[in-house]
């Protein structure tokens, strides 16, 4: 938290509150309550959506939110009924009813059933305070103070919260205290709070009731779950307005996709993104990397994406080479494209001051004002990697415009991706080795267009989410044509419309390798899909086995990538041994056929905002045995996978939900729901199937090529299910004006018999005509030349 934020909170400043309901004005949209001099506005978006603000004052003032994509005004009209009654006014859609009470004023949300949910409840007693403020009702849900405001919900007994962005520890949050405020966390560990990313959004879930809550603002904020009252939940900013949406589900998937309609959903990735990154702090000169690019190819270990981390730089000059390690980077990238390798290299935002020197990216910034003063008009300045360096102001929309504009000379030798880093912003206040203290720009420094009158303490927790939508412009103009990659440590509520997210710097430890799961499926539960943790840990040294089991972990990452510090050992999946290698290579192999499965799942996430990998409540979430099981994980809807987390183990618990299950290796049934126990030497990770299960398999390739599919092997287990598979080239934009296609696939059972059937292929795009192997798991299989048309097998 902010210095000075800590000294307000130990003033214990009393709090005013939120009266009487005194009149009611409405509009199309809109619902004011006016509550002699504060007021609460209530805005209906949608069926199930609902904002939520209140001011101190009689007025709401005009903000900028740069999570949410569009103003109210913009979404389509909602039905609803209004009815007043003395005690309280009553808002009904469709899909829930809201309750405003009039003394004091409360919101109290219930479902189409009646059940309560996101209930206003009084605020809870502070011990601290003697004598309660003139302006204070022991009954209001809301309060503020000097730069705070507050509100009180009701926690339900069964309720469980999930989401929060970036989290460690386990899955479920409750009697956590979350804060919204993004740090560089090196070292982060199981109770930690604070991230690299601050999202501020929840769902809440208990059986056939769920909603999500959006806290729509930028500043310091924080979720108190019921941790200084059990039962309470305490949502507080440091800001003078409360603003807030609520989504009722009442399932985790309806949630998202209202979510991800306000925030935003993630873009297709070019393909070769879901294949495997290799990464290094540093493969440190052009000799080494072309090594590693012949091993990979050597050994028949699929990889397609190389990282380059800050040694490939002159000096840490961000948008530079350095003249003696890498002479020629675009012969080497042209050499490497050739070999199906693309290149990612990282940049951070901290520039060389470097007044006397010939660097124009700061020379260019300075004389354009374009970088973050201080509120008395100094240049700001701290230590990163290249000493002393100074921070663009990318809320600015002509710097961004300028920022983006630097990475044409990436783009023109052939990079395909960027890796921002370091910006939280993680900035020391003397240079590395001297001191590990960590400084942030004045609180009060103005940032962003000048007419808007930002400050950094509204501007903080953005840095990151504008520094990626900043480098996806850049990609945009250098490669007009192609899909790029954006990769990013810091970000904010809306991150999935510009960039992957990585869970940032880990260790190789257990504990790491088993917490990546519940970190990467909260990120999905957030909004955030495209996520991925360093494989084998950036921290430390990992042990063959501890790589073998993170690779097979690894594998379901909807981004993949292997990454290792500065000083520790080589984490390539050929230094652990013939056995590694093998084990690396085989699960490889299996994400690669995938390949198809995830591409679709991605497409999913990018119309409805699904995430990719799913905790098993999102499937299940009317099976309280989901709720706290963090250690299982779901690949879209068909393939469930129960990782190893722990040394020397060959036996796991398995949990498998109501249904019938398949184990993958072994074909052998199961019937849920039930606990089973799992075989799992080294060379196996426990994945099962749900019965009715379709699943598209790519050929083997070392690398994703632009070349369409020229075969399709179609897994299917018995049971009733259905499965529609997105196609389209895998490269371009193309897809963006219809150039793609969905096939729909459904298996039946009919008495002894398996009936599979295929749709005819809808859409624009079409692959050349190939041969499709339907694989009827423990039937047989039959082939088929696959010219777009419908037909039927029964096996």
């Amino acid at each position: 938290m902010p210095q000075y934020f800590g000294q307000l909170q130990t003033l214990e400043q009393l709090w005013s509150t939120l009266g009487d309901v005194q009149s009611v004005h409405q509009d199309s949209r809109h619902i004011r309550f006016e509550c002699n001099g504060p007021i609460l506005v209530l805005s209906i978006l949608a069926d199930n959506l609902i904002r939520v603000r209140v001011s101190p004052t009689e007025t709401l003032k005009p903000r900028k939110s740069y999570a949410v994509t569009q103003p109210d005004e913009e979404w389509s009209a909602v039905d609803y009924q209004l009815n007043e009654t003395e005690e309280a006014v009553e808002i009904t859609t469709s899909r829930m009813r809201v309750r405003v009470q009039r003394h004091p004023c409360q919101v109290q949300c219930f479902t189409p059933e009646g059940q309560p949910f996101a209930q206003d409840t009084p605020i809870a007693p502070n011990p601290h305070e003697e004598f309660p403020s003139p302006n204070h009702n022991p009954q209001a849900s809301v309060g503020w103070r000097l730069n705070s405001i507050a509100t009180w919900k009701h926690i339900e007994a069964d309720e469980h919260f999930y989401g929060f962005g970036e989290r460690t520890g386990l899955l479920d949050k409750r009697s956590e205290i979350k804060t919204n405020w993004t740090v560089d966390c090196l070292d982060y560990g199981n109770l930690t709070d604070n991230m690299y990313q601050a999202i501020p959004f929840f769902m809440a879930l208990r059986p056939q009731v769920g909603y999500g809550l959006f806290f729509n603002t930028s500043f310091w904020s924080q979720f108190d779950i019921g941790v200084s009252q059990p039962g309470v939940l305490r949502l507080e900013a440091q800001t003078n307005e409360l603003d807030y949406y609520l989504i009722y589900g009442p399932e985790p998937a309806q949630i998202l996709q209202t979510y991800t309609q306000l925030t935003g959903r993630m873009p297709l990735p070019p393909k070769w993104a879901l294949g495997y990154h290799q990464c290094r702090w540093s493969y440190e000169s052009e000799d080494i990397v072309r090594k590693l690019a012949q091993e990979f190819r050597d050994r028949q270990i699929p990889c397609d994406v190389i990282h380059l981390d800050i040694d490939y730089m002159r000096g840490y000059r961000v948008f530079t080479w350095s003249p003696k390690r890498f002479p020629n980077p675009k012969q080497l990238l042209g050499d490497l494209a050739e070999d199906g390798f693309k290149v990612v290299t990282i940049i951070d935002p901290g520039v060389k001051y470097e007044p006397e020197g010939d660097y124009s990216v700061f020379d260019e910034g300075v004389q354009r004002d374009y970088f973050v003063r201080k509120a008395d008009g100094q240049l700001f300045h701290g230590y990163v990697w290249p000493d002393k360096a100074v921070f663009p102001d990318f809320l600015r929309g002509e710097v961004r415009d300028w920022w983006a504009q630097q990475h044409k000379d990436l783009t023109e030798i052939g990079v395909a991706g960027i890796w921002n880093d370091m910006n939280e912003p993680a900035i020391a206040l003397r240079p590395f080795g001297d001191s590990h203290e960590k400084i942030d720009f004045p609180l009060d420094s103005p940032v962003g267009e000048p007419d808007e009158g930002i400050t950094h303490a509204e501007g903080h927790n953005l840095y990151g989410l504008m520094m990626a939508k900043t480098a996806l412009q850049g990609l945009k103009q250098g490669r007009s044509q192609e899909r790029s990659f954006v990769l990013t440590r810091s970000g904010f509520a809306g991150i999935q419309r510009y960039s992957a997210v990585w869970t940032g710097d880990n260790q190789s430890l257990w504990d790491h390798l088993e917490m990546s799961m519940p970190m990467l499926c909260n990120l999905g539960l957030s909004g955030v899909a495209f996520v991925g943790a360093d494989i084998g840990g950036f921290a430390g040294n990992a042990t063959a086995e501890m790589f073998a089991r993170w690779m097979q972990l690894g594998m379901l990452y909807p981004m993949m990538r292997a990454h290792s510090a500065l000083s520790t050992a080589q984490h390539e999946p050929w230094v652990f041994g013939e056995e590694v290698e093998q084990i690396c290579r085989e699960y490889l192999n299996l994400r690669y056929q995938l390949l198809p499965y995830i591409y679709t799942l991605c497409w999913e996430a990018s119309t409805t905002g699904a995430p990719i990998l799913r905790p098993l409540l999102y499937h299940f979430p009317n099976d309280t045995h989901t709720y706290t099981l963090h250690d299982q994980v779901m690949l879209g809807p068909w393939l469930m996978a129960a990782p190893v987390y722990h040394p020397g183990v060959e036996y796991r618990a398995v949990y498998l939900p109501a249904g019938e299950w398949y184990d993958w290796h072994s074909g052998e049934s199961y019937q849920g729901p039930t606990h089973i126990l799992a075989h799992a030497p080294i060379e196996r990770m426990p994945l099962y199937v749900r019965a009715g299960a379709i699943i598209p398999m790519a050929p083997v390739k070392q690398y994703v090529d632009k070349q369409p599919l020229e075969s399709l092997t179609l897994r299917v287990w018995p049971g009733e299910g259905e499965w529609t598979m997105y196609e389209d080239d895998g490269h371009s934009f193309e897809y963006q004006q219809g150039a793609f296609s969905t096939t729909t696939y459904r298996v039946s059972r009919e008495g002894e018999k398996v009936r599979f059937e295929v749709s005819a292929r809808q859409g624009e795009w079409k692959p050349p005509q190939r041969e499709v192997v339907v694989e009827v798991v423990g039937v047989g299989e039959q082939r088929f030349s696959d010219d777009g048309s419908d037909r039927t097998i029964v096996s």
